[in-house]
């Protein structure tokens, strides 16, 4: 049956992304606040509802207290391609550091262009660092809130492959807050995986941290992946005592 559920579910919802991702080059033409309303507004809720009514799959926003009532830099685990499409149904307008080959897939790479995400190569060393601090600072200019996956690829639920500073710079650049984001994507929708799981996927937006009350750089990454590593270990913990098929993910 789960075969059947996530079969539906993702023709559905990629579908959506489709449609929209072919439209979205029409609306460009309009100012920037209609692509937001497409896609915030229209596109990804119908998208998610695919997902709760196909597959069962919900999304729950926590610490809604902690989203920065000004544009911050957001840090949040990565553990799944969802990460990349509900984000912005809890900060509206967010922009993402992508990888800058995905840009090229048409209509998908133009619709992200269209709404003003930012572009990466990330084999370009301390010049692509740069563009990037370059590019952020003109998002949170704009009013944009950024998000930042520091780890820089996806994880496996339960590990890590390290933070990397750079998110410190582009911080320290910006003149923001990073916000920390932890987890439980992986459970549900797992890495290079067809199925959806039925459960509830939590996004907790923890305690904003401000670049400037820590001395020694070190120190804030250790403490910004300990914040995000602790959690997204609780909230696994809960998801598994709640929907206990999905344990084999964590394995």
């Amino acid at each position: 049956m789960i075969y059947i559920r996530s079969l539906l579910a993702n023709v559905f919802f990629f579908g959506t992304i489709v449609v929209g991702s072919i439209i979205s080059p029409f609306i460009a033409i309009l100012p920037r606040k209609y692509t937001f309303f497409w896609w915030d507004k229209l596109m990804m809720p119908l998208g998610f509802w695919f997902l709760k009514v196909f597959a069962g799959l919900k999304i729950e926003f926590r610490g809604k207290e902690h989203i920065a009532s000004k544009p911050a830099i957001y840090a949040c685990k990565h553990e799944s391609a969802l990460d990349t499409y509900a984000f912005t149904q809890g900060v509206p307008t967010t922009s993402y550091v992508m990888k800058k080959e995905l840009t090229y897939i048409p209509f998908f790479g133009w619709s992200q262009h269209f709404y003003g995400m930012i572009p990466i190569n990330r084999k370009g060393g301390a010049a692509a660092m740069k563009n990037m601090a370059k590019e952020v600072k003109k998002k949170i200019d704009d009013n944009r809130p950024v998000i930042i996956f520091p780890e820089g690829t996806r994880c496996k639920p339960g590990t890590t492959k390290g933070y990397k500073p750079g998110i410190l710079f582009l911080a320290e650049t910006a003149g923001v807050d990073i916000v920390p984001v932890a987890l439980n994507t992986g459970l549900f929708w797992k890495k290079a995986s067809f199925l959806r799981y039925q459960g509830t996927v939590v996004f907790e937006f923890l305690e904003p941290m401000n670049v400037t009350e820590y001395q020694d750089k070190k120190a804030f990454m250790t403490e910004l992946e300990r914040r995000i590593e602790d959690k997204c270990a609780e909230l696994n913990r809960e998801a598994i005592e709640k929907y206990p098929w999905i344990k084999k993910n964590l394995d």
